[in-house]
């Protein structure tokens, strides 16, 4: 049988066989002997031991499409980053980091502003405005209110998901108002690992319905830029690239060169200030980086 992993932990892996339910899985020496380590996400197939127990035995990893590091997690269709509008403050470094992160492993983002009761009036326009050319699809969300809420439902549907974002900007509430009315049959966790059933040290998938999975993970407050060369920065920044076919040199850094189209653009109002002044300042920063 093919599933999905959801989670592993103590050697062991959970493994979800749609209109099954959840088997409790080893890993056969094989993977040992590879140097393959079954990952939360990746496709996999079981042999079943026993149908009753739901136990078996993880026999082929199926080819990843892609990996994330932090959190460890294979096959994502897609990022949720969710930050609030107020309380606490958005961190927008912080979020254009995630955002050029996930630019350059080609995953597609939403992102989710929360807490839109608690903004101030043109608020949601100039965020917009920020982060319409940004290459994501915009939500505005109020658990409260339970606005965006069903657009979000929609836009997770036949995805595996992974949700991001700082502690305290709803995350959870989020997460809690769309699985309200799941109910999934996941078949009995072993006792001896029932330690690791409510810890968030591991990274782990939460079934939502048909192909359809999400994975919480822990608040963040740091995101470095790893391996990143600073003339490679531009390119994850969607909204450069209409205007820097244009400009006078090729391979315009958009900091200092004359004819910088991308830079007239910024004056005319086109991209978006804050934006701008975080590319210029983490362009310096990759600059500062030594390069062993």
């Amino acid at each position: 049988m093919t599933g999905k992993i959801t989670k592993g932990i103590g050697g062991f892996y959970y493994v979800y066989v749609e209109g099954k339910g959840l088997y409790e899985c080893r890993a056969k020496g094989i993977f040992r002997n590879k140097k393959m380590k079954p990952n939360v996400g990746d496709v996999v197939d079981i042999d079943v031991i026993s149908e009753e127990e739901k136990t078996g035995n993880l026999t082929v990893i199926h080819r990843r499409k892609n990996q994330l590091i932090r959190p460890m997690v294979s096959n994502v269709d897609q990022a949720l980053v969710i930050f609030s509008v107020h309380e606490p403050e958005p961190n927008f470094q912080l979020l254009n980091r995630f955002l050029i992160t996930m630019e350059r492993k080609e995953i597609p983002v939403i992102l989710c502003f929360n807490k839109m009761d608690l903004a101030n009036p043109g608020e949601e326009e100039r965020l917009r405005a920020d982060y319409e050319k940004s290459g994501c699809h915009l939500l505005f969300s109020s658990v409260q209110d339970e606005k965006g809420v069903e657009e979000l439902e929609q836009l997770l549907l036949g995805k595996t998901t992974v949700m991001a974002g700082p502690s305290g900007v709803g995350k959870s509430s989020t997460l809690n108002c769309i699985t309200r009315d799941i109910r999934m049959e996941t078949g009995t966790i072993s006792e001896k690992i029932k330690r690791g059933k409510h810890t968030t040290r591991h990274s782990e998938l939460i079934f939502l319905g048909a192909d359809t999975f999400l994975m919480d993970t822990p608040g963040f407050s740091s995101l470095y830029l790893e391996d990143m060369e600073k003339e490679e920065l531009r390119l994850y920044f969607p909204e450069f690239l209409e205007y820097e076919s244009r400009c006078r040199f090729h391979g315009c850094s958009h900091i200092h060169e004359p004819g910088c189209q991308v830079r007239e653009a910024l004056e005319a109002g086109e991209i978006s200030r804050l934006r701008y002044e975080d590319y210029c300042y983490l362009y310096k920063e990759l600059e500062k980086t030594k390069k062993w």
